[in-house]
């Protein structure tokens, strides 16, 4: 497996793409306007209690207030109320609560009225996003993400990542982590701790608390509402969160982020500092490593996929649908079971990609091909989970039902990725499809007549002239590339009549 990152930076945002095996997986943009990320730890002020929902609304400094559950404060909001109150003075500044002397726990029955006041100050963390019409979801139940590990202020709680399976390795960094534990906080080992040092753990633990005391440090001077500790920016916090082996390239356009990366590389993972590159091409970044054409492709409301199948994705309120197609793809497969099995384990990959890219949360509902063996259904099952073990959001997924339903929960913490793909229409008013999508249209059709159990001669692909110019320039045009792929001669037919996205297939049916 090969992982790249590429990113495009101009004067007010920057643009990440995570490719794995060249496939677009992961689309990020930072711009210098986004003041709520999900990490961001800000001094807010309480407003309204309500008694009511238990819960109270937060000003953040978004115009919808934050929404602050009595189960998200935490059970040392307490302790955290008394060291806000003695830091805000200035005087007290033992930041490391070493000497720090802790409140009870509140009750996890008790009541939001009992525990905050409105009008007092208080740490909260963002842990959502702004979504729709709903301000951010909050916690005061903090954490500062590491590499390696999280540290949990106000916490005395060591905890292994569940991703790591090995018993002995999660007992060994628990040792570890209970060797290096600053008193009056707890520690989370991540999934990317597996196998490391002490050195390396504390390293990490130290970079993490130099991050709290500065924070700290800032609350005496601020007002509320502020953010008093960003969360990294995007391109430190993909590579904190995924960096390992199988990273190959991290290529951008900016030479001052190159420098940025590199330091932070050297830090994190030094044996990968020289796989940082500055793009010197004068072809766009994006379009260099063919990340445009993979986003044309990819947001539509309709996703082609291998061997003619494709996915067709709603949305609504509440939930997300993903239909499974064959399309009008055949084989030699023996029976239609075997068909329905392959082309729902293609469909699973893609799903995967699709979550992960679109970044879809709540509820999503896939409606496979409906397939008789109970083993087939195991199979895709396996297959889904495997795929999806890749995404770090946390998502739980549901063996099929016997209609080939599969529920798929998927945590929401921002909003989700909509990209326009349609354009404006060259010949009449209204929007057609991005054309760049006719190349794929035209491969998928291609597949499916050479790979027919029946056999086609005299191929021709009729099209407007401006297309079949674009598909036969060159020697080595998309039509020669289509030769060598597929060991047929595909004739190019320029119709003056046609619109400019029409096209049509015409063939010759061999006789057995």
């Amino acid at each position: 497996m090969k992982t790249e990152l590429i990113i495009r930076s101009n004067s007010s945002d920057i643009d990440f793409a995570l490719l794995r095996d060249g496939k677009l997986i992961e689309l990020n943009k930072e711009t210098n306007d986004n003041k709520f990320s999900v990490g961001d730890i800000f001094l807010a002020k309480i407003g309204k209690v309500m008694t009511g929902l238990n819960a109270a609304f937060v000003n953040v400094g978004y115009p919808k207030d934050g929404f602050l559950h009595y189960h998200d404060l935490g059970p040392q909001v307490q302790s955290l109320n008394k060291f806000i109150k003695k830091v805000s003075t200035g005087k007290f500044k033992e930041f490391t609560l070493k000497n720090f002397r802790f409140e009870e726990d509140i009750d996890k029955d008790g009541g939001i009225k009992d525990v905050l006041k409105s009008g007092q100050n208080l740490l909260v963390q963002i842990v959502k996003e702004p979504i729709s019409t709903k301000g951010p979801r909050i916690s005061s139940e903090l954490s500062i993400a590491g590499r390696y590990l999280v540290l949990v202020p106000f916490s005395n709680r060591i905890s292994v990542s569940q991703k790591i399976a090995d018993s002995k390795e999660k007992e060994r960094l628990k040792r570890l982590a209970k060797s290096i534990k600053p008193k009056g906080f707890g520690l989370i080992l991540r999934t990317v701790a597996e196998g490391k040092k002490v050195a390396e753990l504390d390293k990490d633990l130290q970079n993490s608390l130099d991050r709290w005391k500065n924070m700290c440090k800032r609350i005496p001077n601020s007002n509320t509402p502020t953010k008093i500790l960003s969360e990294l920016n995007r391109a430190s916090s993909i590579l904190r969160d995924v960096m390992n082996d199988s990273f190959t390239s991290i290529v951008t356009n900016d030479e001052a982020l190159v420098q940025e990366i590199k330091e932070y590389l050297r830090e994190i993972f030094p044996a990968k500092e020289n796989i940082v590159k500055f793009h010197r091409s004068q072809v766009p970044i994006f379009e260099k490593y063919g990340i445009e054409r993979q986003i044309k492709t990819s947001f539509g409301k309709t996703v082609s996929m291998s061997k003619g199948a494709y996915l067709v994705i709603e949305h609504t309120e509440a939930l997300h649908v993903i239909d499974v197609n064959s399309g009008n793809r055949s084989n030699k497969a023996l029976s239609q079971e075997e068909t329905a099995l392959e082309v729902n384990l293609i469909a699973a990959s893609e799903i995967a990609r699709q979550l992960q890219l679109r970044d879809m949360g709540g509820i999503i509902v896939v409606d496979f091909i409906d397939m008789k063996s109970s083993e087939n259904r195991q199979k895709l099952y396996q297959h889904l989970k495997e795929v999806m073990s890749l995404d770090r959001t946390k998502h739980k997924i549901l063996p099929p039902s016997k209609f080939g339903l599969v529920q798929i929960t998927r945590q929401r913490v921002r909003p989700e990725l909509h990209i326009k793909t349609r354009e404006p229409n060259p010949n009449k008013n209204g929007e057609v499809e991005a054309p760049i999508v006719l190349l794929d249209k035209f491969e998928s059709e291609l597949e499916r007549l050479v790979n027919s159990k029946d056999s086609y001669k005299d191929i021709t692909l009729n099209v407007h002239p401006f297309v079949a110019g674009y598909l036969t320039n060159g020697f080595n045009s998309i039509r020669f590339q289509w030769f060598l792929r597929y060991k047929k001669w595909i004739k190019i037919l320029p119709r003056d009549a046609y619109l400019y996205l029409q096209y049509k297939f015409s063939y010759t049916k061999i006789k057995k």
